[in-house]
C-alpha cells in the first residue's frame, strides 16, 4: 500500500516534471540573425557561421536555436530588430551596416555581433576597432578607398580599352556616396572615367544596366553593399546578357560567372562571427572582442565568361589570380 507521504511526494515530483522541462528548453540560448538582404544567395552564409558556432560546440537545433529576420528594405529593419530583442535573444547576429545599426538602436544590453563591409568606426557601431565597447562588435571585412582601387586596376588591366567605367552603388548605404567618390578618383588616375549607377532595390537593376548600355560604358565596377549581394545571380546575369566585363569584391559572383572578383573572404567572415558568438555565449563580452579585420585578400578570374566576352587573359594576370574557374 502506498503511504498518503509517498503519494504526495509522487504527485509533487510529477507536476515539476512541466516546469523542470520548461526550465531546460529556456536554458537552450536563442540566437536572433538579422540581415539587410533576402535568403536568396545566403545558404553559404549561413553554413559558414554554423560551421563557426559548432567550433564554439553549438549546433542550431541542438543546444541553441536561431530566429531569422531578412528584408533589403532598410525601413523594415528596426522593426524586425526590435522584435528579435521581444523574443529576448541571447546574442543578435546582424549582417551588414544598416542590420547593425537597426539592432544597435534598440538594445544596449543584448550582446551584437556584425559582419559588414563599411568602415565600423565611420558608420558609428564602435568606439575602436580593438577596443569597441558597449554591447557590439564583429568582423569588418574592408571595402574603402585602397580596395576599390585595386579593382579597378585589375579591370583596367584586362580590358584597357574601358575608357568609361560604370559603378553600380546604393545610396542609401552610408558608404555610396564615398565608394562613387572613391572609384572616380581611382579611375581617373587610370585615365579614365566614371558612371555612377544609383540603385536602391532590385527594381532598379534593369535600368541601371540600361543606362550601363546607353552611356557606352566599357566596364562596370559593383560597389560592397548587402542588396548587392543578396542578388549575386540576377547582377550576374545581366553582366552576362549585357557583354560587359565587371568586377565585384567577393568570390560568390566570379562562382556564379562574373569576370573577376578581388577582396575579402565573406564566407570567412560568417565562421568567424560564428565564432564570436559562440564565445559570447559562454560569457565573453563583446567590448572586450576586438573587431576583426581580414588579413588575405583573394584574386578570382572566371576564364569561362573572359571567353565568352571575348576577352584575352594575359598569362601573367593568370599567374598572379588566387583562383582560376575554368
Amino acid at each position: 500500500m502506498m503511504r498518503r507521504r509517498e503519494f504526495i511526494t509522487l504527485i509533487g515530483g510529477a507536476a515539476a516534471w512541466p516546469v523542470a522541462a520548461r526550465a531546460q528548453q529556456q536554458a537552450v540560448p536563442v540566437i536572433g540573425f538579422l540581415r539587410s538582404s533576402l535568403p536568396g544567395g545566403s545558404g553559404h552564409l549561413l553554413a559558414a557561421l554554423r560551421e563557426g558556432l559548432n567550433e564554439g560546440g553549438y549546433i542550431e537545433g541542438r543546444n541553441a536555436l536561431i530566429e531569422y529576420r531578412w528584408s533589403e528594405d532598410r525601413d523594415q529593419l528596426p522593426a524586425l530588430a526590435a522584435d528579435l530583442v521581444r523574443r529576448h535573444c541571447t546574442v543578435i547576429i546582424a549582417g551588414g551596416n544598416a542590420a547593425a545599426a537597426a539592432a544597435k538602436a534598440v538594445t544596449a544590453t543584448i550582446p551584437i555581433v556584425f559582419a559588414t563591409g563599411d568602415d565600423p568606426i565611420h558608420v558609428g557601431l564602435v568606439a575602436s576597432l580593438n577596443q569597441p565597447g558597449g554591447n557590439i562588435t564583429g568582423v569588418y571585412f574592408y571595402s574603402g578607398a585602397d580596395l576599390q582601387a585595386k579593382q579597378l586596376g585589375l579591370l583596367r588591366e584586362l580590358v584597357p580599352s574601358a575608357v568609361l567605367i560604370g559603378v553600380l552603388i546604393n545610396p542609401r548605404s552610408p558608404q555610396g556616396e564615398s565608394q562613387a567618390r572613391n572609384a572616380h578618383v581611382a579611375a581617373r588616375a587610370l585615365g579614365a572615367s566614371t558612371l555612377t549607377l544609383n540603385t536602391s532595390s532590385q527594381d532598379d537593376f534593369d535600368v541601371a544596366f540600361a543606362t550601363l548600355a546607353q552611356q557606352g560604358a566599357g566596364a562596370l565596377l559593383i560597389a560592397g553593399d548587402a542588396l548587392f549581394t543578396g542578388h549575386v545571380d540576377r547582377l550576374v546575369a545581366l553582366t552576362i546578357r549585357q557583354r560587359i566585363p565587371a568586377v565585384h569584391g567577393l568570390r560568390e559572383f566570379a562562382a556564379a560567372g562574373l569576370l573577376m572578383t578581388y577582396g575579402a573572404n565573406i564566407a570567412s567572415a560568417y565562421r568567424q562571427v560564428g565564432v564570436y558568438t559562440s564565445k559570447i555565449l559562454r560569457g565573453a563580452k563583446p567590448a572586450d572582442l576586438p573587431v576583426i579585420q581580414p588579413t588575405m585578400f583573394e584574386f578570382v578570374i572566371n576564364l569561362k565568361t573572359a571567353k565568352a566576352l571575348g576577352i584575352e587573359v594575359p598569362p601573367t594576370l593568370r599567374a598572379r589570380a588566387d583562383e582560376v574557374i575554368e
